[in-house]
């Protein structure tokens, strides 16, 4: 049974924070690129090795945050977008604070002392259980419609 539903005009809040976290992306793949030649670490390396590169440490963690923040995104891009269907507001305000809090983790990791990136970064993965929250709801809400 086909279930036929409008995308509320709030969903746009939805779509624009998956916007300004891809911009986040962008910024923190070129802070990678200025570690690379600060910290002289040539591509096709993705890490430094600290046998060879005194610095490893330092480009490694900003590497990593980056990558880190990667290794995320599909889970928070299909939550934001299948949630916010239903819940757009609330989508919205935890891809938001997943965003900031994202900004934050890299921030820390790349300081040079992993242990920075929990601060305030870690609070991502509260805003991330928001999300999985809204898609499951939306799941149900689904499959409930045919039986009510």
């Amino acid at each position: 049974m086909a279930v036929a539903m409008e995308i509320p005009r709030e969903y746009g809040y939805v779509v624009l924070v998956l916007v300004l976290y891809a911009f986040l992306n962008l910024w923190m793949g070129f802070q990678v690129g200025k570690a690379r030649k600060k910290y002289k670490v040539p591509y096709p390396a993705l890490y430094a090795l600290e046998s060879e590169n005194k610095d490893a440490k330092l480009f490694n963690c900003v590497q990593r945050g980056h990558q880190n923040s990667i290794e995320y995104m599909p889970v928070f891009f299909v939550t934001l977008l299948l949630g916010g269907i239903q819940h757009s507001l609330v989508a919205s305000v935890l891809g938001l604070f997943y965003t900031v809090a994202r900004f934050l983790y890299f921030k820390g990791y790349a300081s040079g002392v992993p242990e920075n990136r929990l601060k305030f970064g870690g609070l991502n993965f509260l805003a991330l259980l928001g999300l999985i929250f809204c898609t499951a709801s939306f799941g149900i809400n689904l499959l409930l419609r045919g039986v009510l």
